[in-house]
């Protein structure tokens, strides 16, 4: 039977647009995270031959939630699944009901999204972080296995394997589903903002297709994000991210030409920045300085190339102080690879390779293209175009963006006389 592509378009775009509405509200019935999924996922499949035969529906959100929903409660009665997912059910047993209502009309009050809402309930502090926060891209933010292993730079059957992990420790160790009240959500932010922060830089750059830029994953990032920010105002991390979302996305248009070429910051098109974008996240920048976490200092280098007329003019000095900064609370690979950037940027090409062959034996930075790719632009400079083309083949094998690596493709060919 053929395909509808009709039908199958919508289908894809509602998956992009509504998966985490749908998934979170099916949550909230079944309590179950695995039995959600698959109500939500076999709602899809039925959406593919329903949709080609009677129409895309006005709202595809609702139709999904609707049928995942139903499948649920269908499943439910039918293999006596309650007993397994009554554990999860909202809170304790042992609380009273009147209170319990209570408190379930005060935390949705507060946490206004479904999508915010079960984030915060899969941050739960009884899981380890890292799994908090892969469970959460990949249940609530929609983000592929492969992705969330990309993000985390690790292989993905070990990511996988992470996932499920995680989903069991939530059946054995019956923690519940209840939505955290306000002040719950201390406990919960870092995890909350490492979520918000992952979906937003695979959206940025997308680890693969043919798009340099997965729009509904930076937009809905930057929307968890103000939500965030609405919650919790006095907090600097959350303040930082916000920030830094608004000062990063700020250079969308500009990151590709007419031709779909991609623009690195040095050959953009800065008029086309978005400057309310730009003057907002400045704003947050300056409330939230005076704290040094990892998002404010990332925010902080984001608005100095925001700030900065033109690629000569940026400050390359204040950017590598900054890198210093957060090397000194968040010492991680991928930032240190930034910090040797910004110290080649500035002006010490010999050194920033020097830097960079102290992090060849990271193997987080085994698979990450961008590592290759800055080792290219350095060793080009410096004239040792044999060994540039060769990194550049490395990076090139690291690389599935169609957009990049037409780029590093250009590069290369730009070595040969």
């Amino acid at each position: 039977m053929p395909i509808d592509t009709e039908a199958a378009a919508a289908v894809d775009q509602a998956h992009r647009r509504e998966w985490a509405f749908v998934l979170a509200a099916t949550v909230r019935l079944v309590r179950d995270f695995d039995l959600a999924e698959e109500c939500v996922q076999d709602a899809y499949a039925r959406a593919l031959t329903e949709w080609a035969a009677h129409g895309v529906p006005a709202k595809p959100g609702a139709w999904l939630t609707t049928v995942a929903r139903r499948r649920g409660l269908d499943l439910l009665r039918r293999d006596s699944t309650m007993q397994r997912a009554l554990p999860m059910l909202i809170t304790d047993q042992a609380e009273d009901t009147a209170d319990l209502a209570l408190a379930e009309l005060d935390s949705a009050a507060a946490i206004p999204d479904d999508r915010l809402r079960l984030i915060s309930t899969c941050c739960h502090p009884a899981l380890a972080r890292e799994a908090q926060v892969a469970l959460t891209l990949r249940l609530v933010c929609g983000v592929t296995t492969a992705e969330v292993a990309r993000a985390f730079l690790i292989s993905e059957s070990t990511m996988a394997a992470r996932i499920t992990r995680a989903k069991k420790k939530i059946a054995v160790a019956r923690i519940p589903y209840r939505v955290p009240s306000v002040r719950e959500l201390p406990h919960r932010l870092d995890a909350i903002c490492a979520v918000i922060h992952l979906q937003f830089t695979t959206g940025h750059t997308a680890p693969s297709g043919d798009a340099l830029v997965r729009a509904d994953l930076v937009d809905r990032a930057l929307q968890l994000a103000r939500m965030m920010h609405a919650l919790v105002p006095g907090d600097p991390a959350v303040t930082g991210l916000l920030a830094l979302i608004l000062l990063t996305d700020a250079r969308r248009a500009a990151r590709v030409d007419a031709e779909g070429r991609l623009c690195t910051l040095e050959h953009q098109d800065r008029s086309r920045w978005d400057r309310a974008a730009i003057s907002e996240g400045i704003a947050l920048v300056k409330t939230a300085l005076p704290h040094t976490d990892r998002y404010t200092l990332q925010a902080a280098i984001a608005a100095v190339h925001d700030e900065a007329p033109s690629w000569a003019e940026t400050d390359w000095r204040e950017i590598t102080g900054l890198y210093v900064l957060l090397l000194r609370i968040w010492p991680s690979p991928v930032v240190r690879l930034n910090h040797a950037v910004a110290v080649g940027l500035s002006g010490n090409p010999t050194r920033a390779l020097a830097l960079l062959d102290t992090l060849a034996g990271e193997p987080s930075l085994a698979t990450y293209g961008y590592f290759e790719a800055a080792r290219a632009a350095f060793l080009t400079q410096l004239g040792r175009t044999t060994e540039a083309a060769r990194a550049y083949e490395s990076a090139l094998l690291l690389t599935e963006n169609a957009i990049e690596r037409a780029h590093l493709e250009a590069r290369r060919s730009d070595l040969t006389p």
